[in-house]
């Protein structure tokens, strides 16, 4: 079975690494696919999926690409049969349940919530950014 963890993963955290860990453990293959928007057009992508893709340049079960579109359309096109989505606290976890309804009830596809673990899934990706805008050496917090 394959699953799909989307996100935009800017920067990828450990706390992402950890989702794709634990997702290997209950699927032969994980997809990691950046959403492509007006904030990140596809000439710009590859900077965000380059080091995502170093990071697993070893690991053959996980595959790593950009996407345009629904992330439900998406699924079906990599045929994975659950979308895999990461969260740090209950409170993330009760939007992150709400919206699995809703897009199951829309698209049927399944979803398959992880929790981080602590030591890795304190910090986001919005907060390592803002950590670097002050020029904060975010290194412990990358993969």
């Amino acid at each position: 079975m394959k699953a799909l963890f989307p996100g935009s993963f800017r920067p990828f955290t450990r706390g992402h690494a950890d989702i794709v860990e634990r997702a290997l453990a209950l699927f032969d293959e994980v997809v990691i696919a950046v959403g492509v928007n007006a904030s990140k057009p596809l000439h710009d992508i590859e900077e965000i999926i380059g080091p995502i893709k170093k990071i697993y340049e070893g690991e053959p079960r996980v595959r790593v690409e950009a996407f345009t579109g629904l992330t439900a359309e998406y699924a079906r096109t990599v045929g994975a049969s659950c979308i895999v989505r990461g969260v740090r606290s209950m409170k993330d976890y009760e939007y992150e349940r709400d919206m699995a309804d809703i897009n199951r009830q829309l698209s049927g596809i399944e979803t398959v919530i992880l929790f981080s673990r602590p030591e890795f899934g304190a910090i986001s990706s919005s907060v390592v950014r803002e950590l670097e805008s002050y020029g904060v050496d975010t290194t412990p917090y990358l993969p």
